[in-house]
């Protein structure tokens, strides 16, 4: 299910994530997470570029729900739990929001 915004098809793999994360931007994440049924808040921006980071800056790593809580937690200052985050993407954060932030799906089982 390919992604089409200002005239531009980025192709994905059969699970709708990208096929070439480099070619994401934020206005491509908003057609993405629309797809999805979210509307984008600064959290979820939070999230999003704190998975960018990690797999850019960090050899491919993708966090899982415990390291995006704790990570989160830290970023906005009082301990959150599973339920703040998957408020935010009900269908996994590291795995939602790894295709929200056009990364690679991950083949790890989800959460701790």
């Amino acid at each position: 299910m390919p992604y089409e915004l200002n005239g531009v098809t980025y192709e994905t793999d059969a699970n709708g994530y990208l096929s070439d994360p480099t070619q994401w931007s934020e206005d491509l994440a908003r057609v993405i997470a629309a797809a999805e049924g979210i509307e984008l808040t600064d959290k979820h921006w939070d999230i999003i570029h704190y998975l960018r980071e990690e797999y850019f800056e960090n050899n491919g790593n993708q966090p899982n729900e415990r390291t995006i809580l704790k990570a989160m937690s830290e970023k906005w200052g009082r301990r959150l739990q599973s339920k703040d985050t998957f408020e935010l993407f009900p269908l996994m954060p590291s795995k939602q929001g790894a295709k929200i932030a056009g990364l690679p799906e991950t083949r790890r089982k989800g959460g701790y």
